[in-house]
């Protein structure tokens, strides 16, 4: 038996709203496309804007080279290259590129022979010179320390020429050690370098603690 609802319309278990997707609220038919009045249509959402990361979030710049500090390379280290038949040396690939394109090889103490990158050549030779004037040990080093020394432009392959007189100077035949000597490298004949680090390796033992006070480490 079918009962009558309040407008008078048979209740049957029909549900307009499943058949008129128009029908709108209170059971009043609202043609499709017209919303009901009081119900604010359907607005699209809008997606959030990506905000910037904050400055102290930010990943921080790594460590800068030495060289972008205004400080200069320190080389370090020992290595065994081999001088050819045509003088020519292999700069160990660490030292190359603390070298860089441009270095000067001169004569230096105790007979090996000094590799400089040529601001720290410069440096040095200005040095002497403010002083050499009126100091004749400063003239006689001045004029030993630049009459020997030779711009050098590695290879591609990163070797670069020793001249016959700084080979003669520090009797450098095939077997030869570079060291590294902080702002310099040098070229030592092996059994020289081997017999002044057996000299002085003791000595060094005993004087480090009085000396590095006095270099401020």
């Amino acid at each position: 038996m079918t009962g009558e609802t309040m407008n008078g319309m048979a209740d049957n278990g029909f549900d307009p709203s499943t058949a008129y997707p128009g029908y709108g609220m209170a059971g009043a038919y609202m043609p499709m496309g017209q919303q009901p009045m009081g119900v604010p249509s359907a607005q699209p959402q809008s997606q959030p804007q990506a905000q910037p990361m904050p400055a102290a979030m930010q990943a921080q710049p790594q460590m800068a080279p030495m060289a972008q500090m205004g400080l200069p390379p320190l080389m370090l280290g020992t290595y065994t290259p081999k001088i050819d038949a045509k003088g020519r040396m292999a700069l160990p690939a660490k030292l190359r590129s603390q070298l860089g394109t441009g270095l000067v090889m001169a004569r230096g103490q105790e007979r090996c022979v000094y590799l400089l990158p040529a601001m720290e050549f410069r440096r040095i030779a200005m040095q002497i010179q403010r002083t050499s004037m009126g100091d004749k040990a400063a003239r006689d080093y001045l004029r030993v320390f630049l009459s020997g020394a030779v711009d050098q432009d590695p290879d591609k392959q990163g070797r670069v020429l020793v001249p016959q007189m700084l080979r003669d100077y520090a009797n450098l035949g095939d077997d030869i050690v570079v060291i590294g000597v902080g702002t310099r490298a040098e070229i030592w004949n092996r059994e020289a370098w081997e017999a002044y680090l057996a000299d002085k390796e003791q000595g060094y033992a005993d004087i480090a603690d009085d000396v590095l006070p006095e270099v401020g480490l």
